[in-house]
């Protein structure tokens, strides 16, 4: 079958390769990927950057989340029929969706959302699992609560504008001129500029920020929250409750700690709190957020389409920052113009 495999650690090392299809075992539905996303774990695991704690040795098959259709189940599957059209996010050890064919664990799996195609349905699993897991499982959002969403014109950022809205919250968003009107229609009731006005000035005592751009950006973010607030982080810096959620040794965790120590020394004089979201798969949870897509309540952003054999470039395009909405997504087919 034809992949795209990380076949050294670094910027250079994606490549196109033809492999074996995959085996599967009892658990397992193999599907026929029908389209993939881009997101920035892809170049993260690209460079390297989680290779001690998430051990894959290359050459691996990049890629990490996907719709597709199912062409064979194992024996012990009883939910997925051949046939079935799905999406997932497929668990990290087991990730590789830019591929023709995958094998994923019956756990990872949901029926597409009706209401979506496939190619729409591809840009949806890894986002909507961390808004979710940010927003319900972490937050504990409630009626009335302010979030903050950082890049709301983003993959992530788009979709949790919408959950969070949908859970009741006020929700302010960054954002450049081009995307306002986006972000707004999503549902940002405060919407700001990052390139005309500082957000830290404009904004206070919020209850979340959602942060997918670490740095300064987010020690700043540290200082629009009410005091217990929590300010969430999916770039980083790593804390030791990533490393307990890998299953990694205490020692890591201690690691984990000292490079998130700066960050959580500073939320904690400001008498808020910081953590870090590695999202995990889940297909349970793809199940509740396919029937929000069917109802209308949450619709995928999608920027811009590139056929698989293309899927160094679209790669590129991403970390060039040429996207200026929601995610890119690789497909079989040939992309409308083509």
């Amino acid at each position: 079958m034809k992949a795209f495999v990380v076949a050294k650690y670094g910027k250079d090392g994606l490549r196109a390769a033809d492999l074996p299809e995959p085996t599967f075992g009892s658990g397992d539905v193999l599907v026929r990927v029908s389209a993939a996303s881009i997101n920035p774990l892809d170049r993260m695991t690209r460079d390297g950057e989680f290779k001690r704690l998430i051990k894959r040795k290359p050459p691996f098959v990049l890629g990490h989340d996907l719709a597709g259709v199912v062409t064979e189940v194992g024996t012990d599957v009883r939910d997925f029929r051949v046939g079935d059209e799905v999406f997932a996010r497929p668990r990290d050890l087991r990730a590789g969706t830019f591929a023709e064919l995958i094998a994923i664990d019956q756990d990872d799996v949901a029926l597409k959302p009706e209401s979506l195609t496939l190619e729409e349905a591809a840009a949806v699993p890894l986002v909507a699992l961390a808004a979710w897991q940010i927003l319900v499982e972490r937050a504990h959002l409630r009626p009335g609560q302010q979030v903050l969403v950082h890049a709301g014109a983003g993959g992530l950022g788009s979709t949790v504008i919408q959950l969070a809205r949908h859970l009741g919250a006020t929700v302010a968003t960054t954002t450049n001129a081009t995307t306002m009107d986006l972000v707004r229609d999503l549902g940002a009731d405060v919407v700001i500029d990052y390139t005309t006005a500082d957000f830290s000035e404009a904004l206070s005592g919020y209850d979340l920020v959602v942060d997918s751009l670490g740095g300064p950006n987010l020690e700043k973010s540290l200082t629009v929250l009410k005091p217990g607030g929590l300010a969430i982080g999916v770039a980083g810096p790593p804390d030791a409750g990533f490393a307990r959620q890998l299953g990694a040794p205490a020692i890591v965790g201690l690691v984990m700690n000292q490079l998130s120590r700066k960050v959580r020394k500073q939320a904690k004089a400001l008498n808020v709190r910081y953590e870090f979201l590695f999202m995990q798969a889940s297909g349970s949870q793809l199940r509740e957020l396919g029937a929000l897509y069917d109802a209308g309540v949450l619709r995928p952003v999608i920027d811009s389409t590139f056929a698989f054999d293309k899927a160094v470039e679209a790669m590129a395009y991403v970390e060039q920052g040429r996207a200026k909405a929601g995610k890119v997504v690789v497909t079989m087919q040939s992309p409308a113009g083509d």
